[in-house]
């Protein structure tokens, strides 16, 4: 069992830059490929970024790639996604995800935290 509790969320400016942070805890989280995923209203959760358990892979959507940073630190149980650029489509609800493969999530999810971006 791996529990995940994202924070970091906020509002920011079109072009501006926010890190977000999954906390995670559970026996598995330093083998666990970690996953960012995101849900705008009205859209359907989508991939962000993964990231493997030794962090020497990453990957990303085309959509965010140059503008995202994925990174984890196993000693503190966290994965971040450092934001920069911000577009005003990158708003949603961002959620930790382990468990799963690049693209497909895992079956343990986080509650989400909020990213606003105003134009």
């Amino acid at each position: 069992q791996v529990q995940l509790v994202e924070s970091g969320g906020g509002l920011v400016q079109s072009g501006g830059s926010l890190r977000v942070s999954c906390a995670a805890s559970g026996r598995f989280f330093s083998s666990s490929l970690m996953c960012w995923f995101r849900q705008a209203p009205g859209k359907e959760r989508e991939f962000v970024a993964a990231i493997s358990w030794s962090g020497g892979n990453t990957y990303y959507a085309d959509s965010v790639k140059g503008r995202f940073t994925i990174s984890r630190d196993n000693a503190k149980n966290t994965v971040y996604l450092q934001m920069n650029n911000l577009k005003p489509e990158d708003a949603a609800v961002y959620y930790c995800n382990a468990g799963g493969s690049p693209g497909r999530p895992g079956n343990f999810w986080g509650q989400g935290t909020q990213v606003t971006v105003s134009s």
